[in-house]
């Protein structure tokens, strides 16, 4: 599929009357933040797993993942740390066609999204199937930068940031809901940033 026949996706809250979040302020760069040092991937050994209450676990290398079907999404971020980006366009598989390929069983009711370096974070099924979620391989028709999650990271345009996972390697659906990395550390288990659902105090 070529670029200009690639479905985009607007992300719905790009047409809010206001689109900055309640104590965001709007950034024309894109801030780098991460916990602890940039992981380096070795593309030609990495792989991306789907597990857990799947009728089939699955495995695809880098270039069976990148040859998954391609979306556009046009949309905004927001980071936990009072920042909004405004106007992005990220493109890869999204995340539907990516789990259909496992078939969820019913019960599956919540995904934990796993990155390099033991990094995780949760959210529900419903949140993570939204049409504007998808796995990010290039941002503003480029590639990922490894300081924004190369070769691949998670993009969840309603939620803060953090719940975009970077650098990601794997999906595990669960019957319950389970804290990752950052919500374990005291960030919301949901994090509408709407709603300012930045910790869990």
């Amino acid at each position: 599929m070529t670029e200009n026949s690639r479905p985009r996706i607007i992300s719905p809250d790009t047409h809010r009357q206001n689109r900055i979040p309640p104590g965001q302020a709007e950034t024309q760069k894109w801030p780098v933040l991460h916990y602890g040092d940039v992981p380096r991937v070795d593309i030609e050994h990495w792989d991306f797993t789907i597990t857990g209450l799947v009728e089939s676990d699955v495995k695809l290398n880098w270039q069976q993942f990148r040859a998954l079907p391609w979306i556009d999404v046009h949309c905004d971020i927001h980071c936990v740390t009072r920042w909004s980006r405004l106007n992005n366009v990220f493109s890869g598989p999204s995340t539907r066609s990516v789990l259909d390929l496992a078939r969820p069983k019913p019960d599956a009711r919540f995904v934990l999204v796993h990155g390099e370096q033991g990094f995780t974070t949760n959210l529900s099924i419903e949140e993570f199937l939204h049409e504007d979620c998808l796995f990010a391989i290039e941002h503003d028709g480029q590639p990922l930068t490894p300081d924004h999650g190369y070769p691949a990271r998670l993009v969840v345009p309603r939620l803060y940031f953090w719940k975009s996972a970077k650098w990601i390697r794997a999906i595990e659906l669960r019957d319950r809901d389970t804290p990752g990395f950052w919500e374990q550390n005291g960030y919301h288990m949901h994090g509408d940033p709407w709603t300012e659902e930045r910790h869990s105090w």
